[in-house]
């Protein structure tokens, strides 16, 4: 088993540090600012790497100052931001549920999103601020009902999946209704939507869900103590004192909020919180639920998938969500042979 180091300061502060986590988290840093300096100079006028960085510290020339940072540069702090959110909401539900499958794209989060976005396209055709809003609003919804649903002396486990699969195909036929009600403009304005992407994102996506990560990561991560400890059962964490469902609340509530977010700014793009926090704990070797490596892997994930939506297809280029559901879907089925395989489904 791994001893994490202890750094001592000066007054007595120490801090635990697992070298292993640290080394995966810093990696995953240089790939997914380096695929950013890619992805900001790909496109229909490409921009050498040298040249992206020139202008981000404001060298560039007026032209490439207008592509990079009106155009691009928004487009790349929204993947970073809706991967990062996405893999953080992932690592908690994990964690909360004790089950790799407990993410939001499972338990019918993304779909929550989907049919308050589809109620303001189809009925109210209302603008790109209030669909965001009413997907913020959905996903707010489905999580209060799937909590509301799971919950018999706390919420628990396996329960907590087996209703948001539930209330996941519930929600799915109620967007499968509103779709016939759309006349083909408003239906094909919800299939792209539903598609989740990254194109057209500007600054007015960026700034909210930025405010949002700034107020629930610090949040999370303050948490992250008390959710460690209610993955050892809830006895042991009664004994050592931890207030088990105000750890759990705090934590389900986070993770809506930061999936609804996510989904509001680019669309329900599949698979990133599912894969995140699995490929995260499989690089540290770390128990628990592995928060900060989780959300760095899902914003590299992300960017990593963007690039390839833009460049691997040719002409074709996809929206990212089309490629990170073919990646998830082989993962999906991948997990679910090894757990089955392990005897624990």
């Amino acid at each position: 088993m791994k001893t994490p180091r202890t750094l001592r300061a000066p007054g007595g502060l120490s801090v635990r540090l697992d070298v292993r986590a640290f080394t995966v988290v810093a990696l995953l840093l240089v790939v997914a600012l380096a695929a950013s300096v890619v992805l900001i100079g790909t496109g229909d006028f490409p921009i050498p790497a040298g040249d992206v960085l020139k202008t981000l510290v404001g060298n560039g020339n007026p032209g490439q100052e207008f592509i990079v940072t009106e155009l691009r540069l928004p487009r790349v702090l929204v993947g970073l931001l809706v991967g990062a959110s996405l893999g953080l909401g992932g690592a908690l539900f994990q964690s909360i549920s004790r089950n790799p499958l407990g993410s939001p794209d499972v338990l019918g989060l993304g779909q929550g999103s989907t049919a308050g976005a589809l109620v303001m396209i189809v009925l109210f055709s209302g603008s790109a601020t209030q669909v965001a809003l009413g997907a913020l609003v959905g996903g707010l919804a489905t999580g209060l009902a799937i909590y509301l649903l799971a919950w018999k002396q706390g919420v628990h486990g396996y329960r907590l999946v087996l209703v948001g699969i539930g209330v996941s195909a519930i929600v799915t036929a109620v967007n499968g209704y509103l779709l016939t009600k759309a006349d083909i403009v408003d239906a094909a304005r919800a299939v792209v939507w539903m598609t989740g992407s990254l194109n057209g994102r500007d600054w007015g996506q960026v700034g909210p869900l930025l405010m949002l990560c700034a107020v629930l990561v610090p949040l999370v991560l303050g948490n992250a103590r008390g959710l460690r400890m209610t993955e050892m059962g809830d006895d042991v964490s009664y004994a050592l004192g931890v207030r088990v469902e105000r750890a759990r609340l705090l934590s389900l509530v986070s993770a809506v909020l930061l999936t609804a977010g996510a989904t509001a700014a680019a669309g329900p793009v599949g698979f990133v919180a599912l894969t995140a926090p699995q490929l995260a704990r499989r690089l540290t070797g770390s128990p628990g639920p592995n928060l900060v490596p989780s959300m760095v892997m899902g914003a590299t994930l992300l960017i990593v998938a963007d690039w390839a939506s833009q460049r691997v297809f040719g002409a074709d280029q996809l929206p990212v969500g089309v490629v990170t559901g073919v990646l998830g879907g082989v993962y999906l089925l991948w997990l679910l042979v090894t757990e089955r395989r392990a005897g624990r489904i």
